[in-house]
């Protein structure tokens, strides 16, 4: 199931990633990088941090196939893509998820701390969105919208919370999916955000 939440995250997220491309008018090259570094980029540095080679798209390259085939696509279905925005806001809330339970897994099976796991698990889920942002000259939006990042780290330590009681991992996965994605959408739902802060050397 995880692997299969990962595909669909994998081409929401490169589609997403395309679209940024086209606002800010990229040719089809940098269409294709920029929606493949947001679909993969954050388990490549997670991978890079961890010491865990080869990188995820190196080791399964159809992967990268994948998300240059969705970012094509979307040159193509753009038109369309307003309409689809609510959709695509569910596939990147279990997207989150599906990442941040993947980078925790791969930790844990290097033997890391439980702490190291969760923040693995949380730039495996965010990283790919802050790659995308700065390669498009934006403010990274996990850093001023509804809870991203912090929905992250909550669904890993909910994760490492079902091991250490002793769930099964299975159970422990649906759990976390279910949890995560639900407060992820409740943050859409009700713009809850983290504090921000605002400094003016002006004033």
């Amino acid at each position: 199931m995880l692997f299969t939440l990962y595909l669909i995250a994998i081409t929401a997220e490169a589609m997403t990633g395309a679209l940024s491309a086209g606002r800010r008018g990229m040719d089809w090259f940098g269409v294709v990088l920029v929606a493949s570094v947001t679909a993969l980029g954050g388990g490549s540095v997670r991978d890079v941090l961890l010491g865990h080679y080869p990188l995820t798209w190196v080791a399964h390259p159809r992967y990268l196939i994948l998300t240059s085939v969705a970012a094509l696509l979307t040159i193509f279905l753009a038109p369309l893509m307003p309409r689809l925005r609510s959709l695509f806001l569910v596939l990147d809330a279990l997207g989150l998820v599906a990442f941040t339970l993947i980078g925790c897994q791969i930790a844990l099976e290097l033997g890391l701390d439980p702490l190291v796991a969760s923040i693995s698990g949380m730039i495996t889920g965010v990283f790919g969105g802050i790659l995308r942002d700065i390669l498009c000259n934006d403010i990274p939006l996990i850093f001023r919208r509804e809870l991203y990042a912090s929905v992250s780290f909550v669904s890993a330590w909910c994760f490492l919370g079902c091991r250490y009681v002793g769930l099964p991992d299975e159970q422990g996965l649906l759990i976390t999916l279910f949890g995560g994605f639900l407060l992820r959408l409740l943050a859409i739902r009700f713009h809850w955000e983290m504090p921000k802060f605002v400094y003016d050397d002006e004033a």
